[in-house]
């Protein structure tokens, strides 16, 4: 009795799960028009859609169009999908043609909602049909298989299997370990230029695959020299502000930096990882992320802050038409030194010679007393910078640029100014694709003897006059720069916790940058200013840790300064000069310095402040 009870309990297991299991069927949609390969021209009865699910493996879909084209089922209602099966054709490439190829699910015909369910990473086997188990419990009436770019959507036989079931959210598939965000644009328009924006749905899976943000939006192309590039950057929009992700900004717009010429994907955010050891007022945020476009993937992209005024951005005041005197008017501002300011609506050029983008208050609310005011408190500041230039920032922003060897430094930067403040502040850092030795213009910078942005560095107008001003020129400026030097240096700027932050950058792209460099393979390629083609992966990463190990040495001897790990210096004393000693809790201590119990003690003279060992 009891074997045949547990034959009936497994009889009803085996039965749930080959129900779950079950080979789905619906009617076939997708794009129309397919290739007849006899006559190279469009066919509606070649080649067809329907021969993806015609159970017969010599037969196969082909599309005309070469991207974004694909093949699917109306299941009819939903169904939580649990595998997807595929075979490539018996065509030239046809085993390649499979690879990167993505399936989605959707409750709406348009496949505007859509959600990935699985991204092929191997090529195929001729008559053979590949299997993957998926991992997403929500249920879709409208399943489909997006092949990868250029490749026709070219697929012999699919298959979808699953059961019948509205599901839910709590898992949800991502194409690696990283958030996952999926664009679908209506009317499946690609973007086309920085203009015009193409409505779409925004979607973001993060949070070990159980957190779902969706929401309508637009999104465009961003960036100036990037854009020349085949993996563009985006702008994405959303209609109602959110906070993405972790990040602390609540804003609608955002980022995507596609790193195409950087080929450790992490550049920018060690960058932002260096703004924050030298203390900038604002890093943005930043997150690597695998984005899908219309279901096609297209890479490893860094969503980031937008750079813009709001809280947990640039946080000036924000100004409406109306301000136009008195208090109002003098801010708050965001500008832009930027070469390429020639292509933009609000944009002057200072009597010094240097090109300027007004990014603050928008190109279409700024009025002409607000461009006056700001166009001449610019040319104020350039005048006189001791007065209205915050010294502090700006240095910061100096020494994250040189530490980096960021050859684009001066060729874009920003800088804001608060409301009944006078001074002009600089940032925030942005823009380190060419930096971390990364610049065939400027390779090896640890070989130069001056600073990059006098030897080879993108410098716009009239920059290098007004840095050597600060920088090179000023007394108060250097010992300044040397006290913010002192200060990270006994900080987070120093070699293990760079050499740490990179390793873990590395680790935690494994996945992602594989799977990119399946789609832009040009490792062994010179792309952009690359100067060496380092062969690997792996091999990309450790020019950048060498060259900053090699670059922190290189700063403190061109700055004159002894790193001492534990933060204690031999410091030498101008006896002849006032000098000011403290104990480690603050409290000042009196009396000749050589005089003083054995201990370690703060000593501060002029700027300086550094920890010293007495050893009487």
């Amino acid at each position: 009795m009891k074997n045949i009870l547990l034959t009936m309990v497994m009889l009803c297991a085996f039965g749930t799960i080959a129900a779950q299991n079950t080979k789905l069927t619906g009617t076939v949609i997708g794009t129309t028009t397919s290739i007849d390969y006899t006559t190279n021209k469009k066919s509606t009865t070649v080649n067809t859609r329907e021969m993806a699910f015609d159970d017969n493996s010599n037969t196969f879909f082909s599309s005309y169009d070469l991207s974004y084209t694909w093949v699917g089922l109306d299941l009819g209602e939903p169904h939580v999908i649990t595998r997807v099966s595929w075979t490539p054709a018996r065509v030239e490439e046809g085993a390649e043609a499979v690879v990167l190829g993505v399936f989605e699910g959707a409750n709406s015909p348009d496949f505007m909602d859509a959600l990935p369910l699985y991204i092929i990473t191997q090529r195929g086997t001729y008559g053979r049909m590949l299997h993957a188990n998926v991992e997403c419990s929500k249920g879709f009436r409208y399943v489909r298989y997006v092949g990868p770019s250029e490749s026709r959507c070219t697929i012999a036989e699919l298959a979808f299997y699953g059961h019948a079931d509205e599901g839910n959210d709590s898992t949800l598939y991502r194409l690696t370990n990283l958030p996952t965000v999926s664009i679908h644009t209506v009317d499946g328009v690609i973007p086309y230029d920085k203009e015009h924006q193409i409505d779409a749905i925004l979607t973001v899976i993060s949070d070990k695959d159980k957190k779902l943000l969706q929401d309508s939006g637009t999104v465009r192309l961003r960036g100036n020299g990037s854009l020349t590039f085949p993996k563009k950057p985006y702008r994405i929009k959303f209609n109602n502000k959110k906070h993405v992700l972790d990040s602390p900004a609540k804003a609608k717009k955002w980022a995507l930096v596609s790193n195409y010429s950087d080929k450790t994907l992490f550049r920018n955010q060690l960058a932002f990882e260096l703004s924050r050891g030298f203390g900038m007022p604002y890093t943005p945020y930043s997150q690597p992320v695998d984005v899908l476009l219309n279901g096609e993937y297209k890479g490893c992209f860094l969503l980031c802050d937008q750079i813009d005024v709001r809280k947990h951005r640039v946080e000036v005041e924000e100004m409406t038409p109306e301000d136009n005197s008195g208090s109002a008017l003098t801010g708050g501002y965001l500008v832009e030194v930027d070469a390429y300011a020639r292509n933009e609506i609000s944009r002057f050029t200072s009597k010094q010679g240097n090109p300027v983008t007004i990014q603050y208050p928008d190109d279409e609310d700024i009025t002409t007393e607000q461009y006056k005011y700001i166009v001449d408190h610019f040319n104020k500041m350039e005048a006189n910078w001791k007065t209205y230039l915050d010294t502090s920032t700006f240095l910061r922003h100096f020494l994250v640029g040189e530490l980096s060897g960021n050859t684009d430094t001066y060729w874009s930067v920003y800088m804001y100014k608060h409301r009944d403040n006078d001074t002009i502040y600089t940032g925030p850092v942005w823009d380190f694709d060419l930096a971390f030795e990364n610049d065939n213009r400027t390779y090896p910078i640890n070989r130069k003897s001056d600073f990059i942005y006098r030897s080879g560095g993108s410098v716009t107008g009239n920059m290098k006059v007004f840095v050597d001003r600060i920088c090179i020129q000023d007394a108060d400026a250097r010992s300044e720069m040397l006290e913010i030097w002192d200060n990270a240096r006994r900080g987070d700027i120093n070699e293990q916790h760079l050499v740490d932050f990179i390793g873990q950058q590395e680790e935690y792209l494994q996945q992602a940058q594989k799977l990119n460099f399946m789609r832009w393979p040009v490792m062994l390629e010179k792309v952009q200013k690359n100067p060496v083609i380092w062969g690997s992966y792996e091999a990309e990463v450790q020019n950048v840790r060498r060259f900053l190990k090699e670059r922190l040495l290189w700063m403190d001897n061109k700055l004159g300064y002894t790193y001492n790990p534990d933060g204690i210096a031999e410091m030498s004393i101008d006896y002849n000069q006032p000098y000011q000693v403290f104990s480690l809790s603050g409290q000042p201590c009196t009396g000749h310095l050589n005089n003083l119990p054995k201990g370690i003690y703060i000593v501060k003279q002029g700027r300086m402040s550094r920890k010293v060992q007495v050893r009487n």
